[in-house]
């Protein structure tokens, strides 16, 4: 593997954390919607407010991400202006990957302190429905990402299909569909590595007992593992019913027409990947006028991995 002198820097860093700490070094992956973060009004959509921006900024920085998953990004201009930003502020993301999808307006992108040694972003799917060709809109985001001299992990990151809905076809089975394409390209990485340190996250638009999230999560050997972040709160009791999740809080996004808030972003896991898991560093993130900056909250997931 041929690194650049800034991807060695950044394994000599995780290297270095682990010796310090004796055994493990920790990174931390997260996946935030920006709501429309133009820097162009392109459309309906007008350029995001130097406040919200701001808060945004704000946001990142309190989670101190090794790798980002953003959704709702706008052009790549829109991005190396986040980026910059966030690098003015002691946060330097050193490699960046930006899917211009179908959607000429938003797109998703990762950020990442840790190089890249591949990139197989997804462009143009797309599916029938209804005798009717249509196309995965936003694409697939999807990197290899070396954290450690002896870790490496895939992040694939989508932003599904909106619940808005549309006249040509039901917005619930365009989302069914495009999970499916994405659930596609999860089979064929375990398929070939059954052992694949493998993270799928991003806003998939759906509540964990919907069709898309149940076909995401899978079944079987290949079953992906919810990290289910929640808040920080000082929860933690079980749930009075077996079969259900506990009642800590992990809404991520508000929905300001119905007032009602649902969790719809997540952090899937491979089993391989779960094993790094630390859950009590896994969390929703909580603060103070969050709405300032989007109408998602982010998610972090924290992992610990052997750096001897």
């Amino acid at each position: 593997m041929n690194l650049s002198h800034q991807g060695k820097m950044a394994l000599l860093a995780v290297l270095f954390i682990g010796l310090v700490s004796g055994r493990a070094a920790t990174f931390r992956v997260a996946t935030y919607n920006v709501e429309s973060y133009m820097d162009a009004a392109i459309g309906t959509r007008p350029v995001k407010p130097a406040e919200s921006r701001a808060k945004v900024r704000e946001t990142i920085l309190a989670l101190k991400p090794d790798v980002l998953a953003l959704q709702e990004i706008g052009s790549r201009s829109a991005l190396e202006e986040l980026r910059g930003s966030l690098r003015a502020e002691g946060l330097d993301f050193a490699y960046s990957e930006h899917v211009a999808g179908h959607d000429t307006n938003i797109h998703v992108a990762v950020l990442s302190r840790f190089p890249f040694t591949a990139r197989r972003s997804h462009t143009n799917e797309d599916f029938l429905l209804g005798g009717r060709r249509y196309r995965v809109s936003r694409g697939f985001a999807e990197v290899d990402v070396q954290a450690g001299a002896k870790y490496a992990f895939t992040l694939i990151s989508a932003h599904l299909k909106s619940r808005r809905a549309l006249a040509q076809a039901d917005e619930g089975e365009l989302r069914l569909e495009e999970a499916k394409r994405l659930r596609e390209k999860i089979d064929a990485r375990l398929a070939a590595n059954p052992d694949l340190n493998l993270v799928v996250l991003g806003d998939f638009n759906d509540t964990c007992d919907s069709a898309p999230i149940r076909v995401l999560i899978g079944r079987g050997r290949h079953k992906l593992i919810d990290s289910r972040p929640a808040e920080r709160n000082g929860d933690n009791t079980p749930s009075p019913n077996p079969a259900w999740a506990p009642r800590n809080v992990t809404w991520t996004h508000f929905f300001g027409k119905d007032d009602t808030y649902s969790r719809i972003d997540y952090i899937l896991l491979s089993p391989g990947m779960a094993r790094a898991l630390v859950r009590n560093e896994t969390y929703v993130l909580t603060i103070a006028n969050w709405g300032v900056a989007s109408d998602h909250r982010p998610l972090v997931a924290t992992f610990e991995v052997d750096a001897r």
